[in-house]
């Protein structure tokens, strides 16, 4: 660890070095865009003591080829993503500072995203999206957490489509391995009147997976009306898409495999997929269910009026609306569940019917096939009016929001029936979920170069569920969330900040599910420096942040194959992270980022061999103490860009406890990108070719697991020994993009 602190010492000192001998620029920036009032008080500038990356539609452009937001951003310091079908289409996942997707804040517009109960984020139920999205910031961090529950690693606002002035169409197309095909349309009327503009995108992505039958479906569409003035704008966007995937978010479990006699040597059959296994009575393997699909239509309404008071006042006010709906079929077999996982309850049990008597035998057990829906609403509105003068900046605001899920499994299927009905329910709740918040923000300008920041947030939040696996649940959480920090700017080049926040986060359904869980509070101290100039701009800070009960990732999943989480007393992430953009010469830039971290569990208390044990402070599970990546890429003129982007991410633990068979190995991966652009100015204004080649060395490695305990007092009557095991998640090597887009 020495040695990459002084390597990295070396590369800062470097970087600052050339940095001073580049021509000045400012640290202003450029002028906010009509559009981007929408998210004006939920992003920040670099007046702003957070830290924090910003990605723009013409950086996504090149490796816009079908794959999902997660894997797009991907080379963003600080941040691990994963595929659960291996090549970044269907289920993705992203981590940010060794937190999962259910504590990155995501919001659209403003308007939040992840799921009310689950906490998650799905990008597979709105595929292609970067396609419809103008920009993106990541705040690493507590950040602003404005609108949605509090982010405990990260913050990620996304802006959709701008208007065009100009009226355009455009078809793009895209094929790769593993039979991907990708078709968009996409159409705008430009500004008719210089007042309305009418646009849209359909999309279609199929994919067979590099796993084996994760296979994906997807369909979206993106439809939006903007009015505009000298002093309103007003959006109206309904968008939304239907994703059916083959299951597989399973992983590869080398004990289960080896249980029923499948090769388990990850290297050789990392491409397994047990999602669907049938045997017969005997155990001999016959197939796989064909249906073993998850299948979920989601549509979304957003209307927002944003209106220029005075020269010094805004205001912006959104409504919107989410209406979810869908299910995952799955085959049970009994003589897999019995005799492999050790299930104590027969099947009919679990399905909520009783033993019952056939041509004289006593069927207490069954295979079946079922279906476990869930079919949701989210409606609220955000609201803000923000005040700007000379050196004073002023948003007040808030949001409100309900949630109303419906939770229930049908039976499709049994091999052997009682006289039950097709489609018949065997269990059925509901859960209703409240959210309100208000909020006030001050940044003030104390002198030239310093500046002060603050930010109060109120938030209350209702969850009721009545359910087997939740229990009865009536809670209310009050939650107090502030932000304070300072920057000084010296002069026009360099910024200096410093901020201290608070945030605090309520448990999700299957925190509930697994226990009786508390809500988990941070502190997240931000110190940072930012250097900005033509030629280069770099970006580095100090992060330590401390929990109270965090939720932590156990390593292990439940029956549906999601995360499951625990509450752990007291631990910390301490880190350094470090992020430039160089132009080393007239046509080439290079833009590298490391991210250095001490992430640790404090005092952990596990049960190991019958025993409650202090291991001491043990690493966070999923947290990585070394995450770098760099892009160098050549650009001769405007038309042609080529890109090589490298990402290295270290051994991680899988779990809490240290042990040796919950490390992920360290793994790194090279991707060559390179996209060529004809003006035409004809029929067909522009013709746009690019190619992307993932994982070029064609490196074999997991970037996501799970891990499991349990005891064994058989093998050895008398004595109870700890058993562990993990799964990992392969993804594919060599495999390639290449896609064409024509606008007229």
């Amino acid at each position: 660890m020495k040695t990459i602190f002084a390597t990295l010492g070396l590369m800062v000192l470097a970087l600052q070095m050339s940095a001073q001998q580049q021509p000045i620029d400012s640290l202003e920036g450029r002028k906010v865009i009509l559009d981007e009032v929408l998210v004006q008080a939920v992003r920040v500038t670099k007046k702003t003591p957070v830290t924090f990356s910003n990605l723009d539609k013409e950086e996504i452009a090149p490796r816009n080829l079908g794959q999902d937001i997660p894997v797009l951003m991907n080379y963003l310091p600080a941040v691990v993503t994963t595929s659960d079908a291996g090549a970044g289409v269907g289920y993705t996942g992203i981590r940010v500072r060794g937190s999962d997707a259910t504590r990155v804040n995501v919001t659209i517009n403003g308007i939040p995203y992840n799921d009310a109960e689950s906490q998650g984020t799905f990008w597979v139920n709105l595929p292609d999206f970067a396609s419809s999205t103008q920009s993106l910031q990541l705040q690493r961090g507590v950040g602003t957490s404005t609108n949605g529950a509090g982010a405990f690693g990260a913050s990620l606002n996304l802006l959709t489509d701008s208007f065009e002035e100009e009226a355009y169409a455009e078809i793009s197309s895209s094929v790769g391995s593993f039979n991907t095909l990708r078709n968009n349309l996409k159409f705008s009327t430009g500004l008719m009147n210089d007042q309305i503009e009418v646009s849209g995108r359909l999309s279609r992505i199929s994919s067979d997976g590099y796993i084996d039958r994760a296979a994906s479906q997807l369909e979206s569409y993106f439809l939006q009306g903007v009015y505009r003035s000298d002093k309103t704008l007003i959006k109206a966007l309904l968008f939304g898409g239907e994703e059916k995937t083959y299951q597989s978010w399973y992983g590869f479990d080398p004990a289960t495999l080896g249980a029923i006699g499948v090769d388990n040597n990850l290297d050789t059959n990392r491409r397994f997929n047990i999602a669907g296994i049938q045997f017969d009575n005997e155990g001999n393997f016959e197939g796989f269910y064909e249906n073993q699909v998850d299948n979920y239509k989601q549509d979304h309404f957003q209307l927002h009026w944003n209106q220029q008071w005075t020269p010094n006042w805004n205001s912006n006010i959104a409504v919107y609306y989410t209406r979810g709906r869908g299910f995952f079929e799955e085959y049970v077999d009994d003589w897999y569940y019995t005799n492999v996982l050790f299930a104590s309850d027969s099947q009919l049990s679990f399905i909520g019917r009783d033993n019952f008597d056939l041509n004289g035998t006593t069927i207490s057990s069954t295979d079946y096939t079922r279906r476990r829906w869930l079919d949701n609403d989210l409606y609220g509105t955000i609201f803000s009016a923000n005040y700007q003068k000379e050196s004073t900046e002023v948003i007040l605001g808030g949001g409100y929001n309900i949630y109303k899920g419906d939770h229930f499994g049908e039976v499709i299927w049994t091999q052997f029936n009682s006289g039950n009905t097709y489609n018949e329910r065997y269990y059925e709740d509901d859960a209703t979920k409240t959210d309100f918040n208000v909020f006030a923000k001050l940044n003030q300008n104390l002198s030239k170069k310093w500046s002060v920041f603050a930010d109060l947030q109120l938030r209350r939040v209702t969850y009721e569920a009545n359910a087997e696996d939740t229990g009865l649940v009536d809670d209310t959480f009050n939650f107090f969330n502030p932000k304070a920090g300072l920057s000084f700017n010296p002069n026009r080049n360099n910024n200096f900040y410093f901020s201290y926040a608070v945030a605090n986060r309520e448990p999700n359904r299957s925190d509930y599910e697994n226990g009786n869980p508390k809500p988990e509070r941070l502190g997240d101290f931000e110190l940072g420096w930012r250097y900005v100039s033509p030629d280069v701009q770099v970006n580095t800070n100090v992060y330590y942040m401390r929990y109270k009960d965090q939720l932590v990732l156990t390593g292990e999943l439940d029956d549906v194959g999601a995360p499951i989480r625990s509450n752990v007393g007291d631990s910390y992430r301490l880190g350094l992270e470090v992020d430039a953009n160089i132009r080393v010469a007239r046509h080439f830039r290079i833009q590298p980022n490391i991210a250095l971290s001490d992430n640790r569990n404090i005092d952990f208390i596990f049960q190991r061999d019958g025993v409650v044990q202090n291991l001491g402070n043990t690493n966070i599970a999923f947290s990585p103490s070394l995450v770098a990546g760099n892009i160098l890429s050549y650009i001769p003129n405007d038309n042609l860009q080529v890109s090589l982007l490298t990402k290295f991410v270290g051994e991680q633990f899988i779990g809490n406890i240290d042990a040796e068979a919950s490390k992920l190995d360290s793994y790194s991966q090279t991707d060559f990108n390179i996209q060529y652009r004809w003006e035409i100015n004809r029929a067909i204004k522009s013709l746009t070719l690019s190619g992307l080649v993932n994982n070029v060395f064609d490196a074999k490695f997991e970037s996501n697991g799970f891990f499991y305990t349990f005891d064994d007092d058989f093998s050895n009557p008398g004595s109870i020994v700890t058993v562990e095991g993990a799964g990992f998640y392969p993804q594919a090597g060599i495999n390639f993009l290449v896609g064409v887009s024509a606008r007229f």
